[in-house]
């Protein structure tokens, strides 16, 4: 897979995991991309990124939509963009079969935290992805429920390209992600895997402030 190593890989932090991330995406500079983050963790990556790639750097918000009564099982979720999108799980919706109205209602709940969220972050308003080349940036994957609702919801939107970039996740993951995509670039697929944080020497929580301010400064050199 082209861009992928194939060795255990231990990264500094987030911000050193982007800037290597960002070599391996040098050839897409040219289609000016736009970079989406997944928050919080993503975000310092994306910024490297981005930085790197001279391009405009978003975030994307996903919020799960749980089943009632069922904390374990996920309805779908809401995608946050100029358009948001909804992806439902349909096999759960009929083994749950929710009472009429009740997931629209929990969509559109959903749908004013996410607005919340963005204000919190950024004053902005999403950044259109039709007919665009887009990288979905986030700083690993564990279980990648959350980055396959983003890139199912990314999809409904008509992006012109779709690329999934991420410093480490595990090998079965990356492989079922693939198809989702027109490019997966993941630099370390590490055996045992464990979790994200394990790859990293620096795995401290990213804060809403420098998320906010990561953002920020972003907007300023683009």
């Amino acid at each position: 897979m082209p861009g992928t190593r194939h060795a255990p890989h231990l990264f500094l932090d987030r911000r050193s995991a982007g800037l290597e991330l960002a070599e391996a995406l040098v050839p897409h500079a040219a289609e000016r991309p736009l970079v989406l983050a997944l928050p919080r963790g993503g975000v310092p990556v994306a910024f490297e990124v981005a930085r790197t790639l001279r391009t405009e750097l978003d975030i994307l918000l996903v919020r799960r939509i749980g089943a009632p009564g069922y904390t374990g099982l996920g309805l779908g979720a809401v995608i946050d963009g100029a358009d948001p999108q909804f992806v439902v799980n349909e096999e759960v919706m009929r083994q749950v079969r929710p009472p009429d109205g009740w997931f629209e209602t929990e969509m559109q709940r959903q749908l004013l935290e996410l607005e919340q969220a963005r204000r919190l972050y950024c004053s902005e308003r999403p950044a259109s992805v039709g007919g665009r080349c887009v990288i979905l940036v986030d700083d690993g994957i564990d279980t990648g429920a959350s980055v396959r609702a983003a890139l199912k919801g990314l999809a409904k939107a008509a992006p012109e390209r779709l690329i999934l970039a991420v410093p480490v996740a595990p090998r079965e993951i990356v492989a079922d992600l693939q198809p989702l995509v027109d490019e997966l670039v993941c630099l370390a697929m590490p055996e045992p895997f464990g979790s994200v944080g394990r790859h990293y020497a620096d795995f401290a929580d990213t804060t809403d402030q420098e998320v906010a301010d990561l953002l920020m400064e972003a907007r300023g050199t683009t």
